[in-house]
């Protein structure tokens, strides 16, 4: 009885979460599927430059509230910071319509970054807590797939909508009120506190001492044995969401500067994200099964492959699509793997200081893959050189990655975090 319970219990987690991560979706791709026609028509005064900004400094919002308002979660709780994170994203992506210019649709971008950078972590760290032993991998990718479908969802809209590029914003500010009343009145509360119960009960003179342990911060970061998995988790965080966003952003332009048209640049877009729910299930279930640091070192480097065959042009429709979908296979889940490393790696009491560490540090490489690519653009060699730094920092992220240990255990010998199963 107490299993079924669970497991219907788990239901609205499970679900809340993964929408929560549509939304993060959305903001993935909505930039990528209107700044074509933003710098088209020059609406608002976009050009390349401005859109490029947009772009960064959207990226900057997201990695803030990664770094300082994830590691909430681990005092407060996830679920009420769930809830504020998407109330306020919402409001934001709504304001963006009414912005008058590049500065001040740039402003309600970053103020709407801070509440999605968090959202990531946050909703990871609560899967987390309530996955089976040796389900990380699974339970990490499952989730994210909302991330990928919700930028499939995006890209199909714009296909619809465009030129109309407002729509997109609207859209996704309603789905987001949409799904505040479930949060709040639907998903349980968090579980850290119940981590610690065991210990209160078997030594209640510790109870100071567990009090200090949920009040978690970057400082325990620093610890043993923590410092060279946190370096290494950030080098290959930084890289792969240069590569997510960098994409992500520019690929319709990336092929417009290529010959292709926009139309296709847009359905190469929902390609690579179709290729990335694809690779997020495949990718869980080899993590739990052979281990997530030998996946996830296999999926970056077969990433480096598939990124260096897309700066060649290739002129049949069919392998076209194919190679865009492979990339895209290989290329999203292999920054999930890192989440799911994290996960498993670091206890509960740090998981979500860890993830919006990994997270915050990743959206710096979430700004650089966009306004690099952005420069490229402006300077008219986009194409094939934006290929080229993506496959770059996929290898970059292999070597980072082989540096982590499979296994840790914390220095005080009282909890032990397992990669793989």
């Amino acid at each position: 009885m107490s299993t079924t319970s669970l497991e219907h219990k788990s239901r609205w987690p499970v679900w809340l979460c993964w929408l929560a991560m549509v939304l993060d979706g959305f903001d993935l791709v909505v930039l990528g599927t209107v700044i074509p026609t933003l710098i088209k028509t020059h609406e608002l005064g976009f050009d390349a430059v401005g859109a490029t900004f947009a772009a960064t400094i959207s990226l900057v919002g997201v990695g803030l509230g990664a770094l300082f308002i994830a590691p909430l979660s681990d005092r407060f709780g996830r679920r009420n910071l769930l809830v504020a994170c998407v109330t306020w994203f919402s409001i934001f992506t709504i304001a963006v319509v009414f912005a008058p210019n590049v500065a001040i649709f740039s402003l309600f971008r970053l103020l709407a970054g801070l509440g999605l950078g968090a959202c990531l972590p946050a909703a990871l760290a609560y899967m987390n807590d309530y996955a089976p032993a040796g389900s990380a991998g699974r339970s990490t990718t499952r989730t994210m797939t909302g991330y990928h479908a919700g930028a499939v969802a995006t890209a199909f809209l714009a296909l619809m909508v465009i030129p109309d590029w407002r729509v997109m914003f609207v859209v996704g500010g309603v789905a987001g009120f949409a799904l505040v009343p479930f949060l709040w009145f639907r998903l349980p509360e968090t579980l850290p506190a119940v981590v610690v119960l065991p210990a209160l009960d078997k030594a209640p003179a510790t109870e100071p001492a567990a009090a200090a342990e949920e009040r978690a911060s970057f400082k325990d970061l620093g610890r043993k044995p923590y410092p060279l998995i946190a370096a290494g988790v950030a080098v290959a965080s930084f890289m792969g969401l240069l590569l997510v966003y960098g994409l992500n952003t520019w690929l319709p332009q990336l092929m417009s500067s290529a010959g292709y048209t926009l139309s296709a640049g847009l359905s190469l877009l929902l390609v690579l994200n179709v290729g990335a729910v694809v690779g997020l299930v495949v990718a869980g279930i080899l993590a739990d099964k052979h281990g997530t640091k030998r996946i996830v070192l296999l999926w970056f480097g077969l990433s480096a492959v598939f990124l260096a065959v897309l700066s060649v042009k290739i002129q049949n429709e069919l392998l076209l699509n194919a190679a865009v979908f492979v990339t895209g296979v290989f290329v999203f889940s292999s920054q999930v793997l890192v989440y799911a490393w994290v996960s498993q790696l670091f206890p509960a009491r740090l998981r979500g200081t860890a993830l919006g560490f990994a997270a915050g540090v990743g959206r710096l490489g979430a700004i650089l893959g966009p306004a690099v690519t952005g420069t490229l653009v402006a300077a008219g060699i986009a194409y094939p050189w934006g290929f080229y730094v993506f496959a770059t920092a996929a290898v970059l992220a292999v070597a980072a990655l082989v540096l982590v240990p499979q296994v840790v255990a914390e220095a005080a010998g009282k909890r032990t975090a397992v990669g793989p199963s």
